[in-house]
């Protein structure tokens, strides 16, 4: 047999110590790159899973949907407020009776009108209720707190003359939690074209909103 060249010995014999040599690196670092691919799935699943997971620092609602706001009141108090009221009320057209719900009563009774609102208010806070709350009196300044009703409340008069008719009018506004209960009482005496005082007007409104700030909290 021949021998072959020195150069092609030299290379057959070195081929297969190559061969296993390559064989043998990729047998031993293969693996090393896998592995923090592995750990970032890994960290990938543990991000969507803490993204997921519901936070521990929600606060529940106090109240959750508004009362029925036509039986808030009490019998006795719609009729001394508005004489010749139908008691059951009416209840106004809401677009989403689970945040806002109202009722309304009125009658003339002679040459004497009395109209009585009341609204309940639902938040999903009670941070956004207080904003609300605070932007109310804002808007209506001049009156003054009203203590041991809700959290916060606050009452306001006002007097207004359209066609030489004068409408006297009190608002409550009482924050619970996060909620807010409105009352919206005005009066008129269409025979004298005055109207009525302002004591009556604010205490009837704030015996209304007493009443139904504890309705909510009955119900709540």
């Amino acid at each position: 047999m021949r021998s072959l060249p020195l150069p092609l010995a030299l290379t057959a014999r070195l081929t297969p110590v190559v061969v296993l040599a390559c064989a043998g690196w990729a047998l031993s670092s293969g693996p090393e790159p896998s592995a923090p691919a592995a750990q970032g799935k890994e960290a990938d699943r543990t991000g969507t899973q803490s993204a997921s997971a519901p936070s521990s620092t929600t606060v529940p609602k106090t109240y959750t949907a508004a009362p029925a706001p036509c039986d808030s009141l009490g019998q006795k108090t719609i009729t001394s407020l508005v004489p010749g009221a139908k008691t059951a009320g009416k209840e106004i057209t809401s677009t989403d009776k689970s945040v806002r719900r109202t009722c309304s009563w009125n009658a003339l009774k002679g040459y004497d009108y009395r109209w009585l609102d009341v609204s309940f208010e639902i938040s999903d806070s009670d941070d956004k209720a207080l904003k609300q709350y605070e932007a109310r009196v804002r808007e209506k300044s001049g009156g003054g707190a009203v203590p041991g009703t809700g959290d916060a409340a606050y009452s306001v008069v006002n007097l207004t003359t359209e066609d030489d008719q004068k409408t006297r009018e009190a608002t409550v506004i009482v924050r619970a939690s996060n909620a807010l209960v409105v009352v919206t009482y005005n009066g008129s005496d269409f025979e004298s074209k005055e109207a009525p005082s302002s004591d009556e007007m604010n205490k009837g409104a704030i015996k209304a909103a007493k009443e139904a700030a504890a309705a909510l909290e009955g119900g709540g």
